[in-house]
C-alpha cells in the first residue's frame, strides 16, 4: 500500500468513527423541539472534511491517547466549528447562502432557528467535553474545557471574527492580518492539536512548544489556502460561494500578497510546521500528512 493510500484509509476511518459518534449523540430529530434538533443535525452531519477532529486524533497518536476519548474531544471541537459556520453565514455576518454544497442553515430553516442551532451546538460541545465518562482525571478534563473555551471566545475564534468584520473595506498590514487569522481560524485548529495531545501521556515542555508552533503554522496555512481557493476555485468545487471575500471587499492573503506569493507563503508555513514537528516526538506521521493535506487541498 502506498503512503498516500494508507493516509486516505486513516482519514476515512477517522471520519467514519466521528460521523457515527455525531449521528448517535446529537439530539434525535424526533425529540422535542424537533425543528431545532433538525437544524442542529443539518449544520453538523454529512459535510465537511473534519480536519479539526482529525488533527485531534493525530495528535493523540503522539501521546498514545485512548481512541474513544479522542473521538469525543474531536466531536466537541467539530460542534464549535459547525456553530461558528452557522453564525458566520448569517445575514448579519457574511450573508452566505451556500455551505458544504447545500443551502446554509438559515436558508434551509430561518435566521432565528439558525441562531438557536448555533447557540445550542456550542452548549452541547461543552456538555460532551465535561461528561464524566470521558475517562480523564478531573484536572486534565477541566484543562480541556478551558482550552476549548479560550479558543472559541474573544481571545480566539470569536475575537478573530470581530476583527474580520472591523477590517472590511480596510487595508490591514500583513502582521495585522496574521494576528486576526491566528484567532479567527488558527485558534480552534491549535486547540484541536493541543487538546488531542493532552488526552495521552504528558509531553515535556520542549515538545509542547514545538507542537504548539506546528499548530500555529498549519492554522495560519489553512487560512492562506482558503483565501487562495476563494479567489481561484469554482463554487461547485468549494461547496461554498467562491469570490465572496472580494465581493465583500474583505482583506485576504490573496488580495494583500497576490496569489503567487500567498501560495509560496502557505508552503513556507508547511515547511516550518514540519520542522517543528520533527522535534516534537516520534509518532508524528499523521500530523505531517495532515499538514500536507491542508496546504495542497483543492477545497
Amino acid at each position: 500500500m502506498t503512503q498516500n493510500a494508507d493516509f486516505e484509509d486513516w482519514v476515512k476511518t477517522g471520519q467514519d468513527l466521528l460521523e457515527r459518534f455525531l449521528q448517535q449523540h446529537l439530539p434525535a430529530p424526533t425529540l422535542a423541539p424537533q425543528r431545532l434538533h433538525e437544524a442542529m443535525r443539518y449544520a453538523v452531519l454529512d459535510g465537511g472534511k473534519r480536519v479539526r477532529p482529525l488533527l485531534t486524533l493525530a495528535a493523540g497518536e503522539l501521546t498514545t491517547a485512548p481512541l474513544p476519548t479522542l473521538i469525543t474531544v474531536g466531536a466537541s471541537i467539530e460542534l464549535i466549528h459547525a456553530y461558528s459556520l452557522v453564525h458566520d453565514d448569517l445575514p448579519a455576518m457574511d450573508n452566505d447562502v451556500l455551505r458544504r454544497g447545500k443551502p446554509t442553515c438559515h436558508k434551509q430553516f430561518n435566521e432565528a432557528l439558525a441562531l438557536l442551532a448555533g447557540d445550542t451546538l456550542q452548549s452541547l460541545a461543552f456538555q460532551w467535553l465535561s461528561d464524566p465518562r470521558l475517562a480523564l482525571d478531573p484536572a486534565r478534563q477541566l484543562h480541556l474545557v478551558q482550552q476549548l473555551a479560550l479558543a472559541s471566545g474573544s481571545r480566539g475564534m470569536g475575537g478573530g471574527q470581530a476583527m474580520d468584520l472591523e477590517n472590511t473595506n480596510q487595508n490591514p498590514t500583513l502582521p495585522e492580518l496574521e494576528a486576526m487569522h491566528l484567532k479567527k481560524t488558527g485558534a480552534l485548529i491549535r486547540a484541536a492539536v493541543l487538546m488531542g495531545a493532552h488526552c495521552g501521556q504528558p509531553l515535556d515542555e520542549n515538545a509542547q512548544q514545538h507542537l504548539a508552533h506546528y499548530a500555529n503554522c498549519i492554522g495560519l496555512a489553512f487560512q492562506v489556502v482558503d483565501d487562495v481557493l476563494d479567489a481561484e476555485a469554482d463554487t461547485s468545487v468549494l461547496g461554498k460561494t467562491a469570490g465572496k471575500d472580494a465581493a465583500a471587499n474583505k482583506p485576504t492573503y490573496a488580495s494583500t500578497m497576490g496569489l503567487s506569493q500567498a501560495r509560496a507563503f502557505a508552503q513556507e508555513l508547511h515547511d516550518d510546521a514540519l520542522h517543528a514537528l520533527a522535534q516534537a516526538g516520534s509518532q508524528t506521521q499523521r500530523l505531517a500528512q495532515l499538514a500536507h493535506f491542508i496546504v495542497h487541498r483543492s477545497h
